[in-house]
């Protein structure tokens, strides 16, 4: 459902008609009644949609997108808008989606979803601000609307408001108690050293009946980290990656926590651990790294940080770490 390209229209006026772009699909057995009917109704919006559609389905995105514009340009409906955005978005067209999301918003200003999408078009397109702006609009009409004020917290996370963020899921998680909302809350309460994360943790786990949630253990152990209790925050990594032994994270969190408690071997241990599970994470060759150059084994902590700055060519600290390991690094041509 997405948006509305007034951008679109008299610059495209060179045929928009999939048969130019790709013929050889639209021309297919499996296309050929609707490209027929197309050829015999071109002012027919219904059926450049359905069969943009169609070839959506197929993963057919870009002459797709031929069909959508098109029939948002014959009738500039939230039908037609919506879809549309969406093909922009997979296509990664993030410009032109956000000029029709802007567009479809003029048309259609109080329409709740038109309004989600151009706020996350603003984010995507790293202007934060003006999303928040959009949510606090929304939540001005419907002050207890969960999905907004959560999205809201997102955004005022990202903007490093971490008091409003909490506000917001606080207010979110008291209208609707979805575990999503909740761990959210957990996570900054943990990362700020406020033992109520411990509350929501343990509320969500004796309700998880499976037994297959790892976030809260994930964030309990955080919380512990942080306030030092080392054995303890070890204790709930492992209880993540009992459930789940993929969790990269878990192991690097672990990791840190021997790491801190200056048990270098047990971090290196559950660093390779990490890498077992994750050849291409750089955090996880860096603190091998750390914990190789605590055990003075500087080549094999070199290497590492190597390793680490090739997978994330702007990794400033493996880079300085590694500098004063190997002053020569520098003119190496790294």
């Amino acid at each position: 459902m997405m948006l509305v390209a007034v951008t679109f229209s008299a610059c495209r006026n060179k045929n928009d008609r999939l048969e130019d772009k790709d013929p050889e699909i639209i021309n297919s057995a499996s296309f050929k009644n609707l490209t027929d009917s197309i050829q015999m109704f071109p002012q027919d919006a219904s059926l450049y949609l359905r069969r943009a559609l169609r070839l959506t389905q197929q993963n057919a995105h870009e002459p797709a997108r031929a069909d959508f514009q098109k029939a948002w340009t014959l009738q500039p409906s939230l039908e037609n808008a919506m879809p549309f955005a969406a093909n922009l978005e997979i296509l990664g067209k993030h410009a032109e989606r956000l000029s029709l999301l802007e567009s479809l918003s003029q048309r259609y200003p109080d329409n709740e979803q038109v309004s989600r999408l151009l706020a996350d078009a603003y984010n995507t397109q790293g202007r934060p601000e003006k999303a928040l702006l959009i949510y606090k609009v929304m939540i001005a009409k419907d002050s207890l609307n969960p999905e907004t004020l959560y999205e809201q917290a997102l955004i005022l996370e990202q903007l490093r408001d971490t008091s409003q963020a909490i506000t917001a899921l606080k207010k979110a998680y008291a209208v609707q108690g979805v575990d999503t909302y909740g761990l959210e809350l957990a996570h900054l309460y943990a990362e700020q050293r406020n033992p109520r994360c411990l509350e929501i943790c343990n509320f969500i786990l004796r309700r998880d009946s499976v037994g297959i949630l790892i976030d809260p253990f994930f964030i309990k152990g955080i919380y512990y980290a942080n306030i030092k209790q080392y054995k303890k925050a070890i204790a709930e990594f492992d209880s993540c990656i009992s459930r789940d032994w993929k969790t990269t994270d878990a192991y690097l969190e672990k990791g840190r926590a021997y790491f801190q408690m200056g048990n270098f071997n047990a971090a290196l241990q559950t660093f390779k651990m990490a890498i077992t599970v994750t050849n291409t994470d750089p955090d996880a060759y860096f603190w091998l790294a750390r914990s190789y150059e605590a055990l003075q084994r500087k080549s094999d902590a070199a290497s590492n940080y190597l390793k680490a700055i090739s997978l994330d060519r702007n990794f400033t600290e493996a880079r300085q770490r590694l500098e004063k390991l190997d002053p020569g690094f520098a003119h190496h041509g790294h």
